[in-house]
């Protein structure tokens, strides 16, 4: 197809529905890779935080359930967010990529 001809309404269709594909697997992508990092990202702060307000004095009378909870899922929301922009990032960059290679073959 030439590159100054228009697309037929077919074609715009086609290709905004596998963009549109495309998306939802980046994000989907993102979100798996976000959840695991969440949940490694808990263990790994719950496990320090709650033996500490068991052996240490200052923890035990400072932190109660509360702040703990708070001090974990903290942690963890950040590691979701942060894991799955990276990793949406790096699809979507991978896609482009991949699809400015077969645009000029």
């Amino acid at each position: 197809m030439a590159k100054n001809m228009a697309q037929s309404p077919i074609e715009k269709h086609s290709l905004t529905s596998f963009d549109q594909h495309l998306a939802k697997r980046c994000s989907h992508e993102g979100v798996k890779a976000g959840a695991k990092a969440a949940v490694v990202a808990s263990i790994a702060t719950a496990i320090p935080t709650l033996a500490s307000v068991r052996m240490l004095p200052w923890a035990k009378a400072n932190l109660n359930p509360t702040a703990q909870a708070l001090i974990i899922s903290t942690v963890a929301g950040m590691a979701y967010f942060i894991v799955a922009d990276k990793t949406v990032l790096a699809t979507a960059r991978r896609n482009s990529f991949h699809q400015g290679s077969n645009n000029e073959a």
